[in-house]
């Protein structure tokens, strides 16, 4: 796995406001890299950036360690947020035109086509018109589109918008081959809980500034609260008078508390261990929404 896009300390304004603010990060091979933040918080402006469609104010973002020419963006694939289709021409038509527009030959990508559309459960809709598709059948029509042309970085704005959870399961399966097969993949997404279950990476913007960046492992541990959970055997009432133990929550058997300062983790397993049977005890890690409140405050 390399890195291959770099952004490199980006802003934008539009007139008097400025949208972006020394945006950084990178994306990697073979990794699947989730773009979170609120609505407005410059994600698609980024995007945009990334494959020419603006120009930074300042800042640069590489390929390679090599400005981006238009043949270099010639070999990524894009998905908007919003319909980018022909409503009035056939799912088949239309993505084997766009293969078309990047070098593939008709027969080439008229096989690629009817083979991203059976994957992408489309291949029974392949002859009827964009608009006659529901939207989430749409989103995957732009999936294909943007997938056609076997590009090496897939750039993607909120793909998973309007889908049902089986169909989020057979976009993100199709995402996951083309990353395992060398594909770098950015997407946006204001889903949290979705993309903490997809990504490998995370970006998290805010008010046009990166907030966070990292593996996701890496950023749970990163932002990681003196917080544990234990199960015992009887009841966890007694972690009440243990010395520097701030109860979050007591179910029964089941506890969750904070350990203030001084006070040690392993102390608190012996006391327990005293007592009885543990059953379980680890840290509490942070999901990606508690993360993003922390971390946009």
């Amino acid at each position: 796995m390399n890195t291959v896009l770099t952004v490199d300390a980006v802003d934008r304004s539009f007139g008097d406001r400025q949208v972006l603010k020394d945006v950084s990060f990178t994306v990697t091979t073979g990794r699947l890299t989730g773009f979170v933040g609120a609505n407005g918080a410059g994600k698609t402006t980024t995007m945009r950036i990334i494959l020419g469609v603006l120009a930074a104010d300042r800042g640069t973002v590489t390929w390679q360690g090599e400005p981006l020419t238009r043949e270099i963006r010639h070999r990524f694939g894009y998905m908007p947020e919003e319909r980018g289709l022909y409503p009035k021409m056939s799912v088949l038509e239309q993505v084997v035109y766009l293969g078309r527009l990047h070098g593939l030959s008709a027969a080439e990508a008229r096989k690629r086509t009817l083979v991203l559309l059976d994957r992408l459960e489309l291949g029974e809709r392949a002859d009827d018109h964009v608009q006659k598709l529901s939207l989430g059948n749409q989103q995957r029509a732009q999936i294909a589109a943007a997938l056609v042309h076997d590009p090496e970085l897939l750039v993607l704005d909120e793909p998973f918008s309007g889908l049902d959870p089986l169909a989020v399961e057979n976009v993100l399966g199709v995402l996951r081959e083309r990353a395992a097969a060398g594909a770098a993949v950015l997407f946006s997404s204001h889903q949290l809980d979705l993309v903490e279950r997809l990504c490998d990476d995370l970006v998290i913007i805010a008010d046009g500034t990166i907030r966070a960046a990292g593996d996701r492992a890496g950023l749970r541990d990163q932002y990681t609260l003196p917080r544990f959970r234990i199960e015992v055997g009887g009841d966890a009432g007694w972690l009440r008078d243990e010395p520097g133990v701030s109860l979050v929550d007591l179910d029964g058997r089941t506890a969750v508390f904070d350990l203030g300062d001084g006070a040690e983790d392993q102390q608190v397993l012996r006391s327990a261990l005293a007592r009885g049977p543990v059953h379980a005890f680890g840290p509490v890690r942070p999901s990606l929404a508690e993360i993003f409140r922390e971390v946009i405050q």
